[in-house]
C-alpha cells in the first residue's frame, strides 16, 4: 500500500513556491482565500461568523494568481488529488532531468518550472502537447506548444554531471556541515543551481537592485533597542526626564 496525501488547504503549498512568491504567508494565505458571506463587523448582535472556500484545487497557476481564483470558485466541485509524500525534495529549478515517459523518453531537459503542491516539474521544450487557443468561423485555428508537467516520483530522474546518465539522489552532510545532494551510483555532489534562487522579483539574490521603497540592508542593522532592567514605566520616565517625588504611604499587614 502506498501512502498517500490529501492536497486541500494553505498549508499544503509547498516552501518552494513560498520561496519564489517572495510574499509574506499572510499575503499568499489572503489571495487564496474566496469569502462569501460573514457576519457584520463590531455589531453585538451577531456573532462572528465566516463562511469561505475550504478546498482548493492546485494546477500550474501560482496560488496568489487570477487564474488560480477563476479555477477555484466558490461552488465548483474538482476532484481530490492523492499525492505521494516526499520527505526530502531533490529536483529544483535550472537541474538537469531525463523524462522516462512519453514520446520524448530517455531525453534530456532543463527544468524550467517546479510545482512542489502536486510533485510536477516542467521541462522547457519536452513532454509537450498542442493546444488550441482561439478558433473562429471560417479561418484557422490559433494553436500553441504547451509543456505538461510531469511527476518528479516516476516520470523524470536527475541526471549526474559526471557521465550525463539518470540516477537517484541521496541527501548527506559534508565535513564541514553542508547538506548536499549526491549521485547514489557514482558517489559524486550534484549542486543546486542557481536557478534555484530564482523568485517573482529577481533571478539571483546579487542582481537585484534596491527600490526607494526598500528596506536598506544599514537600516535592518541598526540596533534601536537596548534591553535594560527597567518597566515600561521607568524607561517612559528617563526618556521625558521626569522625576519621582512621591512617598508612598506607610502599609501595614496584619
Amino acid at each position: 500500500m502506498r501512502l498517500t496525501d490529501c492536497l486541500r488547504d494553505f498549508k499544503k503549498v509547498g516552501e518552494l513556491t513560498k520561496k519564489y512568491a517572495n510574499f509574506p504567508d499572510s499575503y499568499i494565505k489572503r489571495s487564496m482565500e474566496k469569502v462569501v458571506w460573514k457576519t457584520p463587523q463590531n455589531n453585538p448582535r451577531y456573532l462572528p461568523r465566516t463562511v469561505k472556500k475550504k478546498k482548493y484545487h492546485f494546477s500550474e497557476h501560482r496560488p496568489w494568481s487570477m487564474p488560480f481564483g477563476s479555477q477555484n470558485n466558490f461552488g465548483d466541485l474538482k476532484p481530490k488529488v492523492f499525492l505521494e509524500p516526499i520527505k526530502e525534495w531533490s529536483i529544483f529549478k535550472g537541474d538537469r532531468v531525463e523524462i522516462l515517459v512519453g514520446p520524448d523518453k530517455g531525453k534530456q531537459g532543463i527544468v524550467g518550472h517546479v510545482i512542489q503542491e502536486r510533485n510536477w516539474v516542467i521541462v522547457d521544450g519536452l513532454n509537450c502537447e498542442i493546444e488550441e487557443v482561439a478558433h473562429y468561423k471560417g479561418h484557422l485555428s490559433m494553436v500553441q506548444m504547451k509543456e505538461i508537467p510531469l511527476l518528479v516520483t516516476s516520470e523524470v530522474s536527475l541526471v549526474d554531471p559526471s557521465d550525463l546518465q539518470g540516477c537517484t539522489v541521496e541527501w548527506r552532510f559534508t565535513e564541514s556541515g553542508d547538506k548536499v545532494r549526491v549521485s547514489s551510483r557514482s558517489g559524486k555532489i550534484i549542486p543546486i543551481p542557481s536557478l534555484a534562487k530564482q523568485t517573482y522579483d529577481y533571478k539571483t539574490p546579487n542582481t537585484y537592485k534596491e527600490s526607494e521603497k526598500d528596506t536598506t540592508g544599514d537600516d535592518i542593522k541598526k540596533i534601536t533597542f537596548l534591553p535594560l532592567l527597567k518597566t515600561f514605566e521607568m524607561d517612559i520616565m528617563d526618556e521625558m526626564d521626569i522625576k519621582e517625588d512621591r512617598v508612598p504611604a506607610p502599609t501595614y499587614w496584619y
